[in-house]
């Protein structure tokens, strides 16, 4: 996203960032440079285009980093003192990313519960809320058809399943979950507040919608309205830039690893954007408030029959 509040197609497609010569580079040597920023800023002031760019990009991306097992899109976190969860050996690896849903998710009580995650990316957060929080059932959907299939391979436990849809026509009825989980894509959806239109039709009265996700300083106005104007109320919510941008320096020589293996080198300057590595703009917009990275619990009004609470 740049200055002006247009989003731009890289460095990291949904995770915008202020322009700098960076992005420019994205388009094959040779491409008029007068060209370049208008081009992007116009694709991605089209819905339809920008969502269409998003199936091709995070397919790619799967296709990539298949073999490095690579579970976890999101950013990370970590607290002061360090959270210590407490992880098993393949777990660990992936502790920053792990803690951020661990924040996101553990907002409310999900063991016994009917869950889903939209937009679940490469399934790790699911694979971990699934092992360690118990929920009854746990769907994790995803807009990209290659991220579904490498969750459906790669995790196999009980009460987990992998659907592929879209986040604005969520493919379930009404009030089928007891919470619904959303960890950093929000910022790609094209029509946010028909997103959050979707939660609150497949929640249960009195389930929950926990959410993490940022933006820039010029969308925040619209972020807050969409939110406040959700039919979910608000039971809290905190700032969380320190500890993402912690988490994203543990992260770092290992996103740095890799770009380094799995980029075209034209597109490491924005491949760092994309993994928040040190340094890079969306690391260094967290530092300095540019951007606002938020997490969030809210609750559908009305009593569930079934649990008798509010």
């Amino acid at each position: 996203m740049n200055q002006h509040g247009r989003l731009c197609l890289l460095p990291n497609f949904c995770k915008g960032g202020t322009h700098s010569g960076a992005e420019q580079d994205w388009l094959p040597p040779g491409f008029p440079r007068s060209w370049r920023v208008p081009v992007i800023d116009y694709l991605f002031s089209v819905a339809p285009v920008r969502k269409a760019i998003w199936r091709l990009w995070y397919p790619f991306l799967t296709r990539r980093l298949r073999g490095d097992g690579v579970l976890f899109l999101n950013y990370a976190f970590e607290e002061v003192p360090p959270m210590n969860l407490p992880l098993t050996s393949g777990d660990e690896p992936n502790r920053a990313c792990i803690q951020l849903y661990h924040h996101v998710a553990t907002q409310a009580p999900l063991a016994g519960k009917n869950i889903l995650e939209v937009s679940c990316g490469h399934g790790g957060g699911a694979s971990y809320l699934t092992r360690t929080l118990q929920p009854k059932s746990y769907t994790g959907l995803d807009l990209n058809p290659t991220g579904i299939s490498f969750c459906r391979e790669r995790h196999k436990l009980s009460g987990l399943e992998f659907v592929h849809g879209d986040a604005g026509n969520l493919p379930f009825g009404p009030e089928r979950f007891d919470a619904v989980i959303n960890v950093e894509a929000s910022h790609c959806y094209p029509d946010f507040p028909r997103f959050l239109g979707e939660v609150a039709r497949v929640l249960r009265p009195g389930g929950h919608f926990l959410y993490a996700d940022f933006r820039f300083r010029e969308r925040w106005d619209e972020w807050d309205a969409a939110l406040a104007a959700a039919p979910l109320k608000l039971q809290h919510t905190r700032n969380i830039n320190a500890e993402v941008r912690r988490g994203m320096e543990q992260n770092s020589a290992r996103s740095e690893a890799l770009i380094a293996r799995h980029l075209p080198k034209f597109l490491h300057g924005l491949g760092r954007d994309f993994a928040g590595t040190r340094g890079s703009r969306i690391y260094n917009a967290l530092a300095d408030g540019e951007l606002s990275y938020r997490s969030y619990c809210f609750v559908k009004p009305g009593v569930n029959a079934a649990a008798g609470a509010p």
